[in-house]
């Protein structure tokens, strides 16, 4: 990669050149952002994966501009315009905006008033005036007039003033096309205010009232936040609002001006007359909407890396949320009408029975629930239910806690987001073919109690129910900030390569879907995976995918018991001498933590291992394979709450984050409704809500309001 883009990327993530550069070669290697971050931080120094992932995002980015660079250098060398200053400017730039500029005088466009005024042969006209070589515009226009000798066999204009007309429509574009006019006004433009305007079709309309906020708006461009523009931008796509921003014609005109003769000189009389026409034209009818549409764009990219940071942000605690372990488990997708529907689940999530009951209304056939429950609890052995968070959940936790539970059963709330789109699946059809939808949904929430990770990453994270306005921002982006979450989340727990489904091992660095389905096929045929080694002999599974995977992948009671540790095989030897040097075997040291501390981890230093990847190995070897999740807890909601009705200014309560947003955070305190507890709640001015609260973090807080007709709780944080 060229130098130029390498600092470019070195200032955007505030790396050092020579650590951008050794990323920049690992991937084109083939290898992995997880791979790079945990096993090469000798190259790295010490990059944690969130950095590597922007160092490889800038990297894509650079290597698109490069073709596109190609394929504008070509065009502009084709039409015979291609300067050395011109080649050399294109070929230095890292800026996609500024490159555009440079490229804008002769990009294919569609036909426009200048184009036709070219076909008239009026060309020359506006050299004449561009260059100011003429002091009298319509006496040289005159030249330009059908029939004249000067066309060259052009049509020509019908009269003086419509070549004058012509000329200036030359003129306004080529205006529109300089590239200091374009970025001086682009500076200008970033400064104003961006104004909002209900439209005629949002009276009245029940949809449009969401933005009601927005029907008369004004706030500065540079200083809106990003859920502020992303609303504003979905009601204008909507038809509810319009909007624009607040420039000032006859300033950016003057602007304008000042450039052309800076660059041109300063033209007299007539001629300066027509100038000015020309860009009072180029302004009003190409730069504006052009510039405009430029500097909201861009703003909206902006807001939409925001945005999806809080989204990857959310979806990682998701993720990474505490995991009850492998329990018997009660799952119930509550209901009422259609009752609540129940899966009884084994150590591995697989189903051994399913039924349903009616314990509410309009049923009530509570009785016979009792009983059907408390058989299914003690035939399967249950040790933990799941109750998912939806319609008739509080009831259904209610109506559990009048069974005798079996000792050390405890009952925990599930989140459903995304539930019933996991039920519908082909993955929950693979998984359950002889099963119907309700069953499928009921097996999912149980075993997101079990192990999140595991289940979550069947379903598509945009309907997990977090994050803000993900389906307004660059879904492109989306989609690789939100597939690199999930890659690192599953690397960092790292995976069992005997029990794993596929859906989780193709997430592991360097499998992929492909290699993820020829393991399960392996597994099937011969059995458990007894070593890492042994991934060698997956059909298509190389040494490169091997290097790449192999410390991500734990076996547990191997014989080896390095292999159920994140320790890379291309490490063992490097163990067996910390062994050998304390006179114990590898199995001996493994997970013992008071000879680890006896290890200089300087003695073992040498060609390519560092000090870094010695330390990480004596940190695994104290505590092998540890899960880096944290242990699931219970909670219980305020018993004397049912209804938005219930509630008073006041009340301390207690609830669980569900969403967290640049604006505050999503808290379920028990009701079908969510409240919210604004940024301005949390702390001091200026708080970041990603940074005090974290998803389904259990919190107390105060009810400051209590909006029945808008269906709204206003919270504030208080623990």
């Amino acid at each position: 990669m060229k130098e130029i883009y390498l600092k470019a990327i070195a200032s955007a993530v505030g790396a050092k050149l020579w650590q951008v550069e050794n990323c920049a070669d690992m991937f084109a290697e083939g290898d992995t952002i997880p791979f790079i971050s945990r096993y090469r931080k000798e190259k790295t120094g010490g990059m944690d994966d969130a950095t590597v992932a922007e160092v490889k995002h800038w990297v894509d980015v650079y290597d698109e501009m490069e073709k596109r660079k190609a394929t504008i250098l070509k065009t502009i060398e084709e039409a015979g315009a291609l300067t050395p200053e011109l080649r050399e400017r294109i070929e230095n730039c890292v800026d996609s905006v500024e490159l555009e500029d440079l490229y804008l005088p002769w990009r294919p466009k569609r036909r426009t008033r200048a184009t036709a005024a070219r076909e008239l042969g009026l060309e020359p006209l506006a050299d004449l005036m561009w260059n100011l070589r003429t002091r009298d515009p319509l006496a040289s226009a005159k030249a330009y007039v059908a029939g004249s000798p000067t066309l060259g066999g052009k049509p020509g204009a019908e009269d003086a003033e419509q070549a004058l007309a012509g000329a200036r429509d030359i003129i306004a574009e080529r205006l529109s096309e300089t590239e200091t006019i374009r970025r001086d006004l682009r500076a200008i433009f970033k400064a104003r205010r961006l104004e909002a305007k209900a439209t005629k079709a949002a009276s009245g309309n029940p949809d449009a009232a969401k933005y009601r906020n927005y029907f008369d708006f004004k706030m500065p461009l540079d200083r809106m936040p990003s859920h502020n523009l992303l609303a504003v931008l979905r009601a204008e796509n909507e038809g509810f609002l319009s909007i624009g921003l607040d420039t000032d014609a006859e300033k950016c005109g003057n602007k304008i001006y000042y450039d052309f003769c800076q660059a041109q000189g300063y033209p007299g009389g007539a001629l300066a007359e027509q100038i000015k026409e020309a860009v009072a034209d180029s302004f009003k009818r190409l730069l504006e909407p052009s510039i405009t549409s430029e500097v909201i764009r861009e703003a909206k990219e902006r807001a939409d890396v925001e945005s999806i940071k809080v989204f990857g942000e959310n979806l990682r605690q998701l993720l990474l949320q505490a995991p009850v372990g492998q329990k018997r488990t009660m799952a119930i997708d509550p209901g009422f009408r259609n009752g609540c529907k129940i899966a009884c689940l084994d150590e591995q999530g697989g189903l051994l029975y399913h039924t349903i009951i009616f314990p509410h209304p309009p049923q009530n056939e509570k009785v016979k629930a009792l009983m059907a429950v408390q058989g299914m609890l003690e035939k399967y052995r249950i040790q933990a239910v799941a109750i998912g968070n939806g319609t008739a959940s509080r009831e259904t936790e209610e109506f559990m806690r009048r069974v005798q539970l079996p000792e050390g059963c405890k009952v925990w709330t599930v989140s459903e987001d995304g539930a019933s789109i996991y039920s519908a699946s082909e993955i929950a059809r693979e998984e359950f073919p002889d099963e119907d939808v309700t069953v499928r949904g009921a097996v999912s929430i149980g075993r997101r109690l079990m192990d999140p990770l595991s289940e979550l990453v069947k379903i598509d994270p945009k309907n997990l129910g977090i994050g803000q306005y993900q389906h307004d921002v660059d879904q492109g982006l989306l989609k690789e900030k939100l597939e690199g979450t999930v890659e690192s989340c599953v690397n960092s727990v790292g995976v069992n390569l005997n029990t794993a489904s596929p859906y989780l091992l193709a997430y592991v660095a360097g499998i992929g879907p492909g290699l993820a389905a020829n393991i399960v096929a392996w597994r099937s045929e011969n059995g458990a995976f007894r070593s890492r080694s042994e991934l060698r002999k997956v059909p298509r599974l190389g040494p490169k995918a091997f290097e790449q995977c192999a410390g991500f992948l734990r076996i547990r009671d191997a014989e080896n018991p390095l292999d159920g540790s994140a320790v890379h095989p291309e490490s063992y030897h490097i163990v067996d001498a910390m062994a050998r040097s304390l006179g114990v075997t590898t199995r001996e040291l493994v997970g013992n933590g008071e000879l680890c501390k006896r290890i200089k981890a300087e003695d073992f230093v040498g060609g390519d291992v560092g000090l870094p990847t010695v330390q990480d190995i004596l940190k695994e070897l104290a505590k092998p394979g540890l899960d880096p999740r944290e242990q699931a807890s219970e909670f219980e909601f305020a018993s004397d709450i049912h209804e938005m009705e219930d509630l008073k200014t006041g009340m301390e309560l207690p609830g669980i984050v569900t969403n967290i947003t640049a604006f505050g955070a999503f808290v379920d305190i028990g009701l079908h409704d969510n409240g919210l507890i604004h940024v301005s709640q949390m702390g001091p001015r200026g708080t970041d809500p990603t940074r005090v609260v974290k998803l389904h973090q259990h919190v107390r807080v105060r009810v400051l309001s209590v909006d029945l007709d808008r269906r709204r709780i206003g919270l504030k944080l208080v623990a």
